[in-house]
């Protein structure tokens, strides 16, 4: 995986020395990802879009906001995912290669603790309930 560290005012290496937020976005390949201090960007599609990334690819990217204790998962499956037009089998594909996805790419980070604790806050738990049905 390769893993782009976008620095602007904030870098990634000061958000890690303070303990502060960073933003990843994780293509759904795992080939690669790019990370940033939250405060430089604010938005996932705005720091696809500082690191040379167009903003509109968003729908291809797994979002988190992550330190190394957690991450919280931005748990958003586009309609066309991997192309399954069945709902529930797309989330449940999703929520699974999201799920190992993400965790690698905290462990080749270095935040091997954050890859036990990825976390799909409340507001993203809407396809979780169709899963459990």
């Amino acid at each position: 995986m390769r893993i782009i560290r976008y620095d602007g005012i904030l870098s990634v290496a000061e958000a890690i020395q303070d303990d502060e937020p960073l933003f990843a976005v994780i293509l759904f390949d795992g080939s690669e990802a790019v990370v940033s201090h939250a405060d430089e960007a604010g938005e996932h599609y705005i720091l696809l879009r500082k690191a040379g990334r167009s903003g509109a690819d968003i729908d291809k990217y797994f979002r988190i906001v992550f330190d190394e204790r957690g991450a919280d998962w931005t748990f958003i499956c586009p309609p066309d995912y991997r192309g399954i037009t069945d709902k529930i089998r797309r989330i449940a594909s999703f929520y699974k290669d999201g799920f190992d996805i993400i965790s690698k790419f905290l462990q080749a980070f270095g935040y091997t603790e954050a890859a036990k604790g990825i976390n799909i806050p409340k507001r993203y738990q809407r396809h979780m309930k169709m899963l459990g049905e």
